[in-house]
């Protein structure tokens, strides 16, 4: 491995670049006689070179690798680097199966998962492949990010599973704890720690094949969907009555005490969580349940709407009204929570003309106004009481044409502070039964967008991603607007051609709603609160310095602006809804630790 990391250095100082073909070559020449067990790979090569760096940073020195060298044979060396373009490493965990409160008409029933995954979706399946435990599904995702040449050292963690609220506290507290945990052993006994509870799920009895999954779920699947059990009944059989589940149950249990433990020493590790996003429906929000959220270090609740059409929730067993909706958004910026949500088109009782017109409604309305949005269309999937209203023809997926038109509207229709994060579900065609099965539907619609000419506001469409630039490139720009519960400040970093290189969302809650509701918040009076700041570009190493848009000041500068905006509003301090790993960068920008926030005064 050593003679292909010197070949590929060679090549870059001789010529200054080395495409994929050149490597693919020199890859291949190193195999030449050697036994298929044998062989070097690109991935190979990644592992070698990512354990050099941590365990023999020195050796780098006597390829001659200088700082010029290093970044271009990261790149070269990177698989899929577009999972680290928007500036932190994304790890996805699913908690364990559990009954939900709530029962919707599309919504799938695969007793293997919580409710509303199915278990082919990649990371359902990697969940089920770890037992759901949280410390071997970070674990797992990191090594397998670090053989793919990216820096995990800024971590974002999205927790899905249907209801987070739905689970027990000491559920909750137990398996964030695990999460942090895993990231602070990452760098020293996380494999010794892994072994160990895999050897205790496996000497259990508990399995993670495939076939024998199958096979012990096939009859309670089969009676949930011939209507004979509910999904939460067939739950209640498979887990938690189950004597093996039940012993894992008593181990997953934890104390505020120990998550702040592993919290503390975040703050500072090799391997910082810079996000933590937690799932959950509307109706499940109020004072007392986002206390605990943002207590266990969340920084963006993911809240499921589909619609904000009472018609058309009622219509789909969407067991939620308008208000609660319009009170989980205001809460959720009270608190400082980052608002991502899940809207859904074609619906039951929905037409394309009618799904236009909803999402203008969410994404104007004052009550709503949301700061990221997964947008989709409704499949058919198995074991969902959709699937009878198929049989009966009183619902039908829209066609392929009718979806590009009413996303590219949408699109077109979405504000300059909100970014629309997906626009499929990640279900495998196998499990949709009729509706859209086309993985690029997004390019199709962006490609739509763009020959009408009209320009688009949101964020993902313009994210800088890769692209180096320098301080004197961009501009500030400053979008207020306003809420149902707070003056908001959109301020952003941007090129001339308007691409978006870092963004800070500001809140300046109303203050009549925080004088009557002082003892229930855990924020004062006269307090602004930043809910985000966000710098793109190539991840870079916590400790590193480089020339993209991570190291050029700007979200020191969006801070700032942002303390001068509240300032001369009248505010006289200001909070920042940090998470754990970034604790540190803002200390620096003036902030203490004051309560479940990070706060500053404004002089």
């Amino acid at each position: 491995m050593d003679t292909i990391l010197q070949e590929l250095i060679a090549k870059l100082k001789e010529n200054g670049y080395v495409d994929e073909r050149t490597l693919t070559r020199i890859i291949n020449r190193s195999n030449r006689g050697k036994p298929m067990d044998n062989r070097n790979s690109k991935r190979k090569l990644v592992v070698y070179f990512s354990e050099l760096l941590e365990d023999n940073p020195d050796k780098l020195e006597e390829f001659g690798m200088d700082d010029e060298i290093y970044p271009a044979l990261s790149s070269l060396l990177k698989i899929k680097p577009q999972r680290t373009a928007s500036g932190v490493a994304t790890i996805t965990v699913l908690t364990k199966p559990w009954k939900c409160s709530s029962d919707c008409l599309y919504c799938p029933n695969d007793v293997r998962m919580p409710k509303s995954y199915l278990h082919k979706e990649p990371g359902a399946q990697r969940a089920e492949l770890n037992y759901f435990d949280p410390y071997l599904q970070v674990a797992t995702r990191l090594k397998a990010l670090r053989e793919m040449g990216h820096v995990i050292d800024k971590i974002e963690l999205i927790v899905l599973g249907g209801t987070w609220t739905d689970y027990p506290e000491s559920y909750q507290i137990w398996f964030i704890k695990e999460l942090f945990r895993a990231l602070n052993d990452a760098h020293a006994t996380g494999v010794t720690e892994a072994h160990a509870r895999r050897a205790f799920y496996s000497e259990l009895g508990l399995s993670t094949d495939d076939a024998v999954l199958a096979m012990q779920t096939a009859q309670a699947q089969e009676r949930v969907s011939s209507g004979e059990i509910s999904f939460n009944e067939a739950i209640s059989e498979l887990y938690l009555q189950n004597p093996l589940w039940q012993k894992v149950a008593k181990k997953q249990v934890a104390s505020f005490e120990e998550l702040e433990h592993e919290q503390k020493i975040n703050e500072t590790a090799k391997h910082r969580m810079v996000g933590l996003v937690i799932e959950t429906r509307p109706e499940t929000l109020n004072f007392s349940s986002l206390t605990t959220i943002r207590h266990l270090g969340c920084t963006k609740v993911q809240i499921g709407i589909q619609s904000v059409d009472s018609e058309i929730l009622e219509a789909n067993h969407r067991a939620v009204s308008i208000n609660k909706i319009k009170r989980a958004f205001g809460l959720l910026r009270i608190f400082g929570f980052k608002v991502h949500t899940h809207f859904m088109l074609n619906l039951y009782g929905s037409n394309p003309q009618k799904d236009v017109e909803d999402y203008l409604e969410f994404v104007t309305n004052p009550y709503y106004k949301p700061d990221e949005v997964k947008i989709y269309p409704c499949s058919l999937v198995p074991d969902t009481h959709l699937v009878k209203k198929y049989d009966e023809k009183s619902w039908k997926p829209y066609s392929y044409d009718e979806l590009v038109d009413a996303l590219s509207i949408d699109v077109l229709n979405t504000e300059v502070y909100t970014r629309i994060s997906r626009m499929i579900r990640d279900i495998s065609k196998d499990d949709i039964l009729v509706g859209n099965k086309q993985s690029n539907l997004r390019e199709d619609v962006e490609a739509h967008v763009k020959e009408l000419g009209r320009p688009v506001k949101e964020i993902r469409f313009r994210e800088i991603k890769k692209r180096q630039v320098s301080f004197d490139e961009l501009h500030m720009n400053i979008h207020p607007y306003t809420t149902a519960y707070s003056q908001e400040y959109f301020l952003e970093w941007v090129t001339k051609e308007n691409l978006i290189a870092g963004f800070l969302r500001l809140s300046l809650p109303h203050q009549d709603f925080i004088s009557e509701h002082l003892d229930e918040l855990p924020i004062g009076l006269n307090e602004a609160m930043i809910r985000e700041v966000h710098v793109y570009g190539k991840v870079e190493g916590l400790d590193t310095e480089g020339d993209n848009a991570q190291h050029i000041g700007l979200g020191k500068c969006l801070i700032a602006k942002a303390k001068e905006i509240a300032h001369e509003r009248g505010f006289e301090k200001i909070n920042v809804i940090s998470s754990i790993g970034t604790r540190e960068y803002y200390k620096k920008q003036g902030f203490e630790q004051t309560g479940l926030y990070q706060q500053a005064p404004l002089d």
